[in-house]
């Protein structure tokens, strides 16, 4: 069948797949939009476990200084070649996650991160209410486990909803962007600087 440009216009706009896999996923699905975008999201997770035991040896360290000077990232992210680390793409996604750190101000780079005794305290905190009221045991733990999650979601940057488009997480933003330039990326380590903070050890900085 005939794959019009303005079907794989819609595509892209709607995948962030690039010009040939929207063609291939829409002849593939034999014109259907929304097959043709599930078929783009199998391919893109192959692609994302294809890669992910890859080396990332390449990449650059992005900055960010919030309009006025008194908050400011810098941010490691890598790929495998020098080739993508130079790409509009990567450089722009590079900027973005600079530019969410400034923002929202991620404690953790991932919640293995979170040190054991923070987390145990965060459980204790959200036990006492829920078991102060009498609740039971099994209610007490999914609650928990709730609060939880909702903790991770707001101190830990792969776990935050992405600024610029909160259907997605930074992790998933990650995903997308593996899947689309069809190299492994990682996020190493970042720093948060605001004027005038208390001088403490940052918990995602990395040897």
């Amino acid at each position: 069948m005939e794959i019009k440009i303005s079907m794989i216009k819609e595509l892209r706009a709607k995948t962030g797949a690039g010009v040939m896999d929207c063609k291939s996923a829409l002849l593939e699905s034999k014109g259907d939009l929304e097959k043709a975008t599930i078929y783009l999201h199998k391919k893109g997770l192959a692609t994302i476990a294809k890669r992910a035991k890859k080396v990332t040896s390449e990449g650059l360290v992005e900055s960010y200084v919030h309009f006025g000077g008194k908050i400011g990232v810098l941010v490691e992210i890598n790929c495998e070649t020098d080739f993508v680390a130079k790409t509009p793409e990567f450089q722009v996604f590079s900027h973005d996650i600079a530019m969410h750190i400034a923002a929202s101000n991620p404690l953790y780079l991932k919640k293995e991160d979170i040190p054991p005794k923070v987390l145990k305290k965060e459980k204790e905190i959200y036990r006492a209410e829920p078991k102060g009221k009498g609740k039971p045991e099994n209610i007490v733990k999914k609650i928990v486990e709730g609060k939880i999650e909702k903790f991770y979601s707001e101190v830990c940057l792969m776990d935050q909803l992405f600024i610029k488009n909160t259907d997605l997480t930074i992790g998933q933003l990650i995903n997308e962007m593996i899947a689309k330039l069809k190299e492994n990326i990682t996020l190493r380590r970042f720093v948060r600087y605001q004027l005038g903070e208390k001088l403490t050890p940052k918990a995602n900085e990395k040897t």
